[in-house]
């Protein structure tokens, strides 16, 4: 599957940032992108984009075009977070924990994992910067989605038993201000879930610059290190890992494509990384 990314405009503004994990103006060119960049931090080896576009210039990329997309693609896109979720057992872990059936979704795009949780009796919430993937997720999965982004939603704190961020907090500025508001959402006994790219997989380290991931709307990119640190300095333990995708499709033959993303997973250089958290 193509991921989707938009271009760089001369319209947009960029600024010049710190390393998001531990703060150090110190950096070298990791990946020149064509009219973008990846450094990688002279000191915690965090790997992101700068200059990065201004917040709003960022914002301003999730349009119809966009939205388009998470229709074309939401069921698959529910079928990866429903086994990415199952490989650590959620639903289990908060039968377990007996803590409220609820779930608040951080970039929910059209609401497809919210109606699925709403069906297993789960009080859901949704929050989605994308204005035409949240009004068609309202209108037709007639599921709630606060329009913006989880600093700015007015929603209570300290309330849903799960938060679940897919494939959003690489596209953050602040990703340590992003964790802060989750947790400060969070019940106190409650469960995050965090997925994004790894950028210490198998397809980083093969494809570098041309890694499916290495796109513009990308500012931040993790490795497992560097992302157990922000979580822990925000206030979360990490209950459990996982890591898939080995090959992407088209990249090798199957008889090989296959035993790689079983390796992948085993040994956690896949191409994603699901992260379990709880409150500390």
């Amino acid at each position: 599957m193509k991921t989707f990314s938009k271009s760089p405009t001369e319209s947009e503004s960029t600024r010049a940032v710190v390393c998001a994990v531990c703060g150090s103006a110190s950096s070298e060119l990791h990946w020149q992108c064509g009219a973008y960049a990846f450094v990688r931090c002279s000191v915690c080896r965090h790997i992101y984009q700068n200059p990065q576009p201004n917040p709003q210039s960022l914002l301003d990329r999730y349009d119809s075009e966009y939205s388009d997309y998470e229709v074309e693609n939401s069921q698959n896109f529910l079928d990866l977070m429903l086994r990415g979720l199952a490989d650590v057992s959620f639903f289990r872990r908060m039968e377990e924990r007996g803590v409220e059936r609820s779930l608040l979704d951080v970039g929910c795009a059209t609401g497809a994992l919210l109606e699925h949780a709403r069906g297993r009796g789960y009080e859901v919430q949704g929050v989605e910067v994308c204005v035409p993937a949240a009004e068609h997720g309202i209108r037709n999965r007639k599921v709630p989605i606060a329009i913006g982004t989880l600093e700015s939603a007015s929603l209570p704190q300290r309330c849903y038993g799960a938060i679940h961020s897919s494939h959003v907090i690489e596209h953050v500025p602040d990703p340590r201000a992003f964790l802060e508001a989750a947790r400060s959402r969070l019940h106190p006994d409650g469960l995050l879930v965090i997925v994004t790219p790894n950028t210490s997989g198998l397809q980083s380290r093969l494809f570098g610059s041309r890694w499916r991931s290495a796109i513009a709307d990308h500012v931040n990119l993790f490795n497992a290190r560097n992302l157990s640190r922000l979580l822990s300095e925000t206030g979360f333990r990490v209950l459990a890992t996982q890591t898939w995708g080995g090959l992407g499709i088209g990249t090798a033959p199957v008889w090989v494509k296959r035993p790689v993303d079983r390796a992948a997973k085993r040994f956690g250089f896949g191409d994603v990384m699901l992260f379990l958290s709880e409150r500390m």
